[in-house]
């Protein structure tokens, strides 16, 4: 009779089947699916989140908190005294030691140029002066020059060093410092300058006394070619 009456639409008894399928449409975590047919996330997912960021924020207070008192062993007039003694230095001190090194590094090309006996020392000098003026725009070309093998100079000149290293050279050869190999390489740069130009009074005076070494031992060599000969 209980199933008829159900089945005739007794309404205290047809009322428990869609209370049912709602428990069994939300499912066994209790929560409702969504319109779309999703469901939401539960609360529990999103508490190690909320935690983990609270937890975050905590620490950053506490660093930002705390940084002051770090700094708090310089306070008064200590403080003040350090304080002036670090403009002191930024105004003074620095500036200079900039300026130094910016001179040494501007004068490399100036120093190169002399280590290597360039023919056109003066004007890599006189640019590097010019570069200070233009702030360094014109230094990569004296320190590019200062490298160049001055080939051109060679043709015009005769000679690819500087007046200074016969100088020197001369110096040497005085002091008995040469070898033979040096002194007739020597003899041959002045020759070949000397049929492009006048030489200057000093590499002159040098090529004359090359040549007179050269026929002393030419002298000394001759009696001694006649001496073997003889003997033969």
């Amino acid at each position: 009779m209980a199933a008829r009456a159900t089945r005739a639409g007794n309404p205290t008894l047809v009322g428990f089947r869609p209370s049912s399928r709602r428990m069994q449409d939300a499912g066994a975590d209790g929560t409702r699916p969504a319109a779309d047919g999703r469901r939401p996330l539960k609360q529990s997912r999103r508490r190690p989140r909320v935690r983990f960021a609270l937890k975050s924020l905590a620490w950053w207070l506490t660093a930002l908190g705390a940084s002051p008192t770090r700094a708090a062993f310089l306070s008064g007039d200590l403080l003040d005294t350090v304080a002036d003694w670090m403009a002191l230095f930024v105004i003074f001190v620095v500036p200079c030691v900039v300026i130094v090194l910016f001179w040494i590094v501007h004068v490399l090309p100036e120093k190169i140029a002399h280590k290597r006996h360039h023919p056109q020392r003066d004007a890599i000098q006189t640019l590097c002066l010019l570069s200070l003026v233009f702030g360094g725009l014109l230094w990569p070309i004296a320190w590019l020059w200062a490298f160049t093998k001055p080939v051109g100079y060679r043709v015009a000149y005769g000679t690819d060093k500087h007046e200074d290293y016969y100088h020197e050279m001369a110096e040497k050869h005085r002091a008995g410092e040469l070898v033979a190999e040096e002194i007739v390489h020597l003899r041959q740069d002045l020759e070949a300058m000397e049929t492009k130009g006048a030489l200057p009074p000093k590499l002159k005076a040098l090529k004359d006394e090359l040549a007179r070494v050269r026929s002393a031992e030419t002298g000394e060599r001759a009696p001694k070619a006649a001496t073997t000969e003889g003997k033969a």
